[in-house]
């Protein structure tokens, strides 16, 4: 949490810390990231915004869920589409765009220009790491001419980071140069929060213990300058 007030500290007088969650394939867990992610930055006393880009609206209707027992986000409608000017009220707060499935390239250069940071939610199979691949050559790209080399970072979704097929993971990732933040195992509490409008962090103590210090690696890497 410390060091999200360190980067939060900053963005008083200007636009809020923008994270874009993508990855051109659908199913590779974007929803799950940016709901649990967006709970998770709440539960740390910020003010969050959740942008819902994907035309199926699922983090939408997973707000609509969320009752008023718990941390409030803030859901983002399209007002002037992805061109939308932040107000004074947005300022020294965080905002998670969670992007559709094959993004057009108009839309996806114009939330790269509001993103601080990008965060690529990734599935360790055959064909969520082909279709990775031009996505995350192309955010290099972008990153180099940012001369920022913590632009954007790489989640392995419904993968525990102590088997053969995380491992299998990583080996992949190393042609990139991009790091690994975290791994989110594959596992029904996920699942059973987001019917209720939940996020990981909004549940006990005991159940969300081991898996709630994954989250806190990404929030780490977040406020990295």
């Amino acid at each position: 949490m410390g060091a999200l007030h360190k980067i939060n500290k900053g963005n008083q007088i200007h636009n809020p810390t923008t994270i874009l969650i993508a990855n051109p394939k659908g199913g590779s867990g974007k929803t799950t990231l940016a709901t649990n992610l967006a709970c998770l930055i709440a539960n740390s006393g910020f003010e969050v915004k959740l942008w819902d880009l994907d035309p199926q609206k699922s983090s939408t209707k997973w707000l609509a869920l969320r009752g008023n027992k718990f941390p409030k986000i803030e859901g983002m409608g399209e007002v002037g589409g992805i061109k939308r000017n932040y107000d004074k009220r947005d300022r020294g707060s965080f905002v998670i765009i969670d992007s559709p499935a094959g993004m057009e390239s108009k839309t996806l250069k114009r939330a790269l220009k509001l993103a601080k940071k990008v965060v690529i939610p990734v599935q360790p199979s055959m064909f969520d790491l082909t279709a990775a691949d031009g996505f995350i050559n192309a955010l290099a790209v972008e990153a180099k001419n940012r001369h920022d080399d913590n632009f954007f970072g790489i989640v392995g979704m419904r993968v525990d980071a102590r088997t053969r097929t995380a491992a299998t993971l990583r080996l992949f990732l190393e042609q990139y140069n991009v790091p690994i933040l975290t791994y989110i195992k594959d596992t029904q509490m996920y699942a059973n929060a987001a019917f209720r409008g939940l996020g990981l962090c909004d549940l006990s103590p005991s159940m969300k213990e081991e898996e709630e210090q994954k989250w806190r690696l990404l929030l780490e890497w977040i406020a990295k300058d």
